[in-house]
């Protein structure tokens, strides 16, 4: 007898392609982040341009958090489809170990143009979460390649660096990690800059364990899964500063900051900072496809060097530097321009302005932002399962908004291309539900119950 379930039980003539989405998801999706038994119904999205997406009955959707964080330039850009387009007439996908292709080796020669000095060589692999893992892979086998016996690794309180084991084992402790903790290996705790001297346990460390310690991790100037905690960029240059003088490898997750959210193209860029790794996705093919990269110096290539392959970099991704996103990342780095710039300038004054009217408003606990990142914290219940974070998110859907609030603190990350019109809808929506307007229920809409 067979167990496959037969699709065309869903197909009557009753139903629209709308409904056939949502039957199908229903019986065989598991998304992400997402608690099934409480979680709303999806909503389909149709097609997307520029700033916003579209429902299966055209509805429009702004969406002010670039489809977590990925979309930088707008959705559907032409330039970056067209790119696509002609790639994927030429040269689809070919295995990277022992091949190379134009797409790759142009797009790491354009980053390298672009990074902080010195970071040299380029490791494609598949996301943000897998860039990281790649980096500290990266630091832990350059020391033992040395017959160096480094293992530590040390990061950040509230920090988030991915969901696979690496980059678990580096993120903060809390309702993402919990589960897996035994499985996770030791990394030295520092305390959020944000809230805490995280020189002085540095020196601390460094002067208990600096022969053990390898690399610390750092998500440059902003925390972000923890709620958008900005933090001061001459902490960046005092980590720097010890990291360096202790022959330690400072690994910088850029996978949120880079591509232009704090201003410069990369954060790192602010504080003048050139750390040995730097770890990159998300906005890298402008959000159109997946894609991650780390960097590298040539001092870190240089380790594994030999004659003996033992010391070879044994990891890769079956989609290694897939030559269709390789494409679109050539495309979105052409469009950071002096107009990309430009924008990006307005969109830092016109949150500015906002924030500054929501400052003292009912509510609001505190306001931050860097760049194009502005974060509200609303004065309710902290921690990412809060209940204000789903209220928030299923108000600002029904109003025509995407908002998806890290716990109690709301957010807007806009893709670029977004204009002040819009950008005063998305305020104007979070000043409503200041005002005590919700959903008319949170049972329906999109998936705002994580």
């Amino acid at each position: 007898m067979s167990n496959q379930h037969d699709d065309d039980d869903f197909d009557t003539p009753l139903q629209t392609a709308a409904e056939l989405v949502l039957l199908h998801d229903a019986a065989h999706v598991w998304h992400p982040y997402t608690q099934h038994h409480q979680a709303p119904l999806p909503v389909a999205i149709v097609r997307a341009k520029g700033a916003w997406l579209y429902d299966a009955n055209e509805r429009p959707i702004l969406d002010a958090i670039s489809s977590w964080w990925v979309t930088t330039h707008g959705h559907c850009h032409d330039d970056i489809v067209d790119a696509i387009t002609d790639q994927a007439k030429r040269l689809d996908q070919v295995i990277f170990a022992g091949f190379t292709h134009e797409p790759a080796a142009a797009l790491a020669a354009q980053l390298v143009q672009r990074l902080p000095r010195g970071l040299s060589k380029i490791f494609f692999s598949d996301d943000g979460s897998t860039a990281v893992e790649v980096a500290i892979k990266l630091s832990l086998q350059s020391f033992a390649n040395r017959g160096v016996p480094r293992r530590l690794i040390a990061a950040l309180d509230n920090a988030y660096h991915g969901d696979t084991f690496g980059a678990m084992a580096a993120s903060g402790r809390g309702v993402f990690t919990h589960m897996y903790e035994p499985l996770l290996f030791e990394v030295a705790r520092l305390p959020d800059p944000s809230v805490g001297d995280t020189i002085a346990a540095l020196d601390a460390l460094i002067a208990a364990r600096g022969t053990e310690l390898a690399a610390v991790i750092v998500e440059p100037l902003v925390l972000g899964a923890s709620g958008m905690r900005v933090w001061d960029e001459h902490v960046l240059q005092d980590i720097r500063e010890r990291t360096a003088a202790a022959g330690v490898h400072l690994i910088a997750d850029e996978v949120l900051t880079g591509f232009g959210r704090t201003g410069p193209l990369f954060a790192c860029e602010r504080a003048d900072v050139r750390p040995d790794l730097l770890c990159m996705s998300k906005g890298l093919t402008g959000g159109v496809l997946p894609l991650g990269a780390t960097a590298a110096t040539e001092d870190i290539f240089d380790a594994f060097r030999s004659e003996d392959r033992a010391k070879t970099f044994f990891h890769g991704h079956s989609y290694t530097a897939n030559p269709i996103a390789c494409a679109a990342a050539l495309a979105s780095l052409e469009l950071f321009d002096e107009d990309c710039e430009d924008d990006r300038v307005r969109i830092e004054v016109a949150h500015a302005r906002h924030l500054d009217a929501l400052r003292n408003v009912k509510g609001v606990r505190a306001v931050r932002q860097i760049g194009t990142i502005a974060a509200v914290e609303l004065d309710a219940p902290a921690g990412y399962l809060s209940d204000i974070g789903r209220e928030l998110a299923a108000y600002s859907l029904q109003e025509g908004v995407l908002l998806r609030p890290l716990g109690n603190v709301a957010y807007c990350l806009p893709p670029y291309c977004i204009t002040d019109n819009e950008l005063d809808l998305v305020y104007a929506v979070i000043h409503r539900f200041l005002s005590g307007a919700r959903a008319e229920t949170i049972g329906t809409g999109g998936p705002v119950d994580d």
